[in-house]
């Protein structure tokens, strides 16, 4: 979440330590548990075509007889690759890099930046997806290349924006990937280091299929590469913080690959083992072409999508008020408000929130819309009029309540009214409160308990139809998209002691939602019925 309209310049290390947290001992490295809860208002270039070694490019494997249409079932039926995993990360600094495109159309090259202490490095290329539970496919790898370290960077005196003018290592051509999620992994010769370096290969339309969409700008926010982020810099303080981040550098945790693994990758392998129609795209993407959305049957913002760029939420609507459905497998949604301005390297590559401070943003003083909280004046407009819920607070960790079990999202579950799912609900959660403007007829599933530093309040998980017939769903729970892989009793602690029954539920209520969603409208087959007054009382 983003205390920040509540609790004014303190929340900076808190904030940190909540993603450590959020996201469990994967990405706790170097980043610090949370605040408190309150009530809510070109050096040695190569060029890498088809000189790499290892598998062929896949070509037109995946594709259907369609123009442009892409067979998820048959891209998954192709053998996988299970050591795709970083296992020998290696000391800080041994080897790390970035893409200067966040995403490519299928056959457009992009540059990698690469620094290494090694002499020499390979780059493999994994398409992340199910592929029999192997939840990887080797697509490319690259022949031994030269190792450079590159520059230090340095810090913006005026946005404290950590910059690197690192010189392009090699251009990577992608004729012949498929589109979809991809980590490419560098590893340093020796086995001194390895990391992974995150790219989309988006799809040029997605008209009739549900678009995955990467959470690219957020990933970028939490991102303390160089010692500073949105939230604070070295010395733990708000004030320090980046007033802009940008994608010209390293991802500092999950050995570089951002928030894609807990909060993106468990829900793209359930939705590529159910063989929907898929699309790709990523929130600069979404962003920056109007049309993108145009007919997609689905839009799905996965486990943790906080900043947004007006035209992003404009977009986002416009799909919903055109019938696509859209679906919001986490907590925290489209809460900050964005700029996204160009880089050194290309358009889109500048994360811009001033937060608190937008009265001193040069974009804010020209005219444009304050990079503060939707819900925040000036301008505000609060969330909910496009999610149904609204965030209401962290941190929590709480039972998962089930309130409407007869709801088709809930068939096949087994589920009864009043039966709880431990640590489902946390570390943010979103709730329905009609004070904020709230689309109806909407309906409550799970109505859970929470108490937020002693603040009683409760986590809602909602669906609402449109006029258009879209159907929206919100889980209302950061911890969605991170249960779909929870197995065992929970005794562990693993993935926040969640447990296979918290994975079934998970599990069986997105495939209901998934498979329902791919179908068109949802309202014209499965209207909601507004139960707001039995759940709260009131209005």
């Amino acid at each position: 979440m983003d205390q920040e309209h509540i609790a004014g310049d303190g929340e900076g290390a808190g904030r940190r330590r909540f993603l450590a947290i959020a996201t469990g001992a994967a990405t706790a490295a170097g980043l610090g548990a949370v605040g408190g809860c309150a009530r809510p208002g070109g050096a040695g270039r190569a060029d890498l075509g088809g000189a790499g070694k290892g598998p062929a490019p896949s070509g037109s494997a995946g594709k259907t007889t369609g123009p442009g249409a892409f067979d998820v079932k048959a891209e998954n039926a192709r053998p996988g690759n299970a050591d795709w995993h970083v296992t020998k990360a290696g000391p800080a600094r041994a080897i790390e890099g970035f893409a200067d495109r966040v995403s490519v159309l299928p056959g457009e090259p992009f540059g990698l930046h690469v620094s290494t202490t090694a002499p020499r490095f390979t780059v493999s290329a994994y398409r992340m997806g199910w592929y029999g539970g192997a939840r990887a496919r080797l697509v490319w790898r690259s022949e031994a290349l030269p190792g450079v370290r590159q520059p230090e960077h340095t810090v913006d005196p005026a946005t404290r924006m950590v910059r690197t003018r690192w010189p392009r290592t090699a251009t990577i051509d992608t004729k012949g990937w498929p589109e979809g999620c991809y980590l490419l992994r560098l590893d340093a010769q020796g086995g001194e280091g390895q990391r992974f370096v995150p790219v989309t290969v988006r799809s040029a339309a997605t008209a009739g299929r549900t678009v995955v969409v990467n959470a690219v700008a957020t990933w970028q926010a939490y991102n303390r590469w160089g010692g500073y982020g949105s939230y604070d810099g070295p010395s733990g303080g708000y004030a320090s913080r980046s007033l802009a981040v940008t994608f010209d550098r390293p991802y500092e945790y999950d050995d570089g690959a951002g928030l894609f693994l807990v909060y993106e990758a468990p829900l793209l392998a359930l939705a590529e083992r159910l063989g929907i129609p898929l699309a790709y795209a990523t929130t600069t993407d979404v962003a920056r072409e109007k049309r993108l959305l145009e007919g997609a049957a689905a839009v799905l913002s996965l486990g943790h999508d906080e900043y947004w760029s007006p035209e992003q939420r404009a977009h986002f609507t416009a799909a919903r008020d055109a019938g696509t459905n859209l679906a919001i497998l986490g907590a925290n949604c489209c809460f900050r408000r964005i700029r996204l301005e160009s880089s050194d390297l290309g358009p889109d590559r500048t994360v811009v929130c001033y937060k608190s401070s937008y009265d001193q943003d040069p974009g804010f003083k020209r005219g444009g819309p304050a990079t503060v909280d939707f819900r925040s004046a000036p301008g505000a407009d609060p969330e909910s009029s496009l999610l149904g819920v609204i965030y209401d607070g962290y941190p929590v960790d709480a039972p998962y309540v089930v309130t409407h079990p007869g709801h088709w999202l809930f068939e096949g579950t087994g589920v009864k009214a009043g039966d709880q799912f431990p640590h489902l609900v946390g570390v943010e959660y979103d709730k329905v409160n009609t004070g904020f403007p709230t689309p109806r007829p909407i309906e409550i599933l799970a109505h859970s308990p929470v108490v937020c530093e002693g603040r009683p309040s409760h986590q809602d998980t909602a669906y609402y139809t449109a006029p258009s017939g879209a159907g929206v769903f919100a889980t209302g729970t950061m911890r969605w998209v991170e249960a779909l892989d929870a197995t065992g009793d929970g005794r562990s602690g693993a993935n926040h002691g969640l447990d296979a029954r918290s994975g079934a539920l998970t599990t069986r209520v997105t495939e209901n939602m998934l498979r329902v969603f791919a179908a068109g409208p949802a309202g014209r087959t499965h209207p909601a019925q507004d139960n707001v007054k039995a759940v709260y009382g009131g209005s």
